[in-house]
């Protein structure tokens, strides 16, 4: 199954313990709580799930799913 837009958004809310609407696209998720520990948690997943070869430092530069989409593989 490929990796879309809303699951990146379900998988950070569920990592942060949110709720997906109150997860933005376009925001900055470090202010949401999401740190270094959660960002790697949800690489790792992301590469067992969906053969996800993004690099940590790429998604931890701009830790915004929308800046992450394209780099997770999500057309």
């Amino acid at each position: 199954m490929a990796l879309t837009v809303e699951q990146i958004r379900t998988d950070v809310a569920d990592c942060l313990g949110e709720d997906v609407a109150d997860i933005p696209l376009d925001e900055n998720l470090v202010d949401y709580g999401l740190d270094s520990v959660r960002i790697m948690t949800l690489l790792e997943r992301w590469r067992r799930e969906h053969a996800v070869t993004a690099d940590f430092a790429d998604l931890a530069e701009q830790p915004a799913i929308e800046a992450w989409a394209p780099l997770l593989g999500v057309a």
